[in-house]
């Protein structure tokens, strides 16, 4: 609305200049006959007197419209400008509101992931401590252990259906058990131990600390998209125990992250015209709205304003954005919540 106004006030104004240049066009051409037929009276002497008055009296008209057009002009202009300014004005208080609500509902999206992403991480802390974990990575060469290990990993899928798959490998990162070998086969007896995950779950100093890779997707998982999290499995279960092996929980990224983007509450009209993103601290995109740039897009993000703001890109389109707060004992890992969304068609 605002936008047609400020559209309209410049239109009525090209209008105004338009028709007043006419009218001063045509005021010029009058002065000009009047001119040529005072010297044409002049030159016929008493026989163009009369002609002479009506001559004056269209140069007196002339003038008078002049002057008309040119106050006419200034007020127009005056008030039109102020009209423009005012909309100018009103647009800009409006879509700094616009832009803060952008910016709540990136905040409330990645502060949705932190507090989901802040369970993954209790979850891989307190399941490394099972008992049944412990005592696989420790005496991974006995099938029976090995096979309790296996059956207890798929228990715990059964109630966790955001998991993919839970895997348990040994010290020198042999993967020794996981919980759907049947969906997944071919993980038991896998090599992990060039994996970021497993070398950063061996390197943790206690049982309270954990790792995480970047979402990516898993050539052994049918190639999903995860969120791997991880952490060392100590000797007796213990949280200053020896590291004998790392437990790896992989979250089904794609169908969680997507839930959360497609549920940001906008209304349908704005949605239809909105993509909402998650980016990971790189800005690369790992979730979006629109399904689109999934792993392979960089979002400019302007941070400028700090860990939450939005501004107005070169194209018109307004992007709100809000760095993870994290959630309790979880402190994020600077992924950012972004809402882009294109201004409304005034012709719409």
């Amino acid at each position: 609305m605002i936008e047609q106004l400020l559209q309209l006030t410049g239109g009525v104004a090209a209008v105004a200049d338009d028709k007043i240049m006419r009218i001063n066009g045509i005021t010029r051409r009058s002065k000009m006959l009047a001119l040529n037929a005072t010297i044409e009276a002049h030159r016929v002497g008493s026989a163009g007197r009369g002609f002479a008055v009506v001559a004056d009296e269209v140069k007196a008209i002339s003038n008078e419209i002049a002057l008309l057009t040119d106050a006419l002009q200034g007020e127009l202009r005056g008030r039109l400008g102020e009209l423009s300014h005012f909309g100018e004005n009103l647009a800009a208080q409006v879509r700094e509101v616009q832009g803060e609500r952008l910016a709540d509902l990136a905040h409330n999206t990645i502060e949705v992931m932190d507090r989901n992403l802040y369970e993954r991480s209790c979850d891989v802390r307190w399941w490394a401590t099972d008992a049944a974990l412990v005592a696989c990575a420790g005496r991974s060469d006995e099938p029976a252990v090995v096979e309790h290990t296996c059956r207890r990993l798929g228990v715990i899928l059964d109630s966790y259906t955001v998991y993919l798959d839970l895997w348990v490998a040994d010290a020198q990162g042999r993967v020794v058990a996981s919980g759907r070998g049947g969906r997944y086969p071919g993980v038991v007896g896998t090599d992990v131990s060039g994996e970021a995950w497993f070398r950063d779950a061996m390197a943790t100093k206690s049982g309270g600390d954990f790792a995480v890779a970047d979402v990516a997707r898993a050539p052994a998982l049918g190639n999903a998209m995860v969120a791997t999290y991880a952490t060392a499995i100590r000797e007796d279960g213990e949280a200053d125990g020896k590291p004998i092996g790392a437990l790896g929980i992989f979250f089904d990224w794609q169908a969680q992250a997507q839930g959360i983007v497609d549920g940001v509450r906008l209304a349908p009209e704005d949605k239809a015209r909105s993509r909402c993103l998650l980016l990971d601290s790189r800005h690369r995109v790992i979730a979006s709205s629109d399904r689109t740039g999934v792993l392979s897009e960089t979002f400019p993000l302007r941070t400028e304003r700090g860990e939450r703001g939005h501004y107005m890109d070169p194209t018109g389109v307004m992007v709100g954005y809000a760095r993870t707060p994290g959630y309790e004992t979880y402190d994020g890992l600077g992924w950012y919540g972004v809402i882009v969304q294109r201004l409304q068609n005034t012709r719409e």
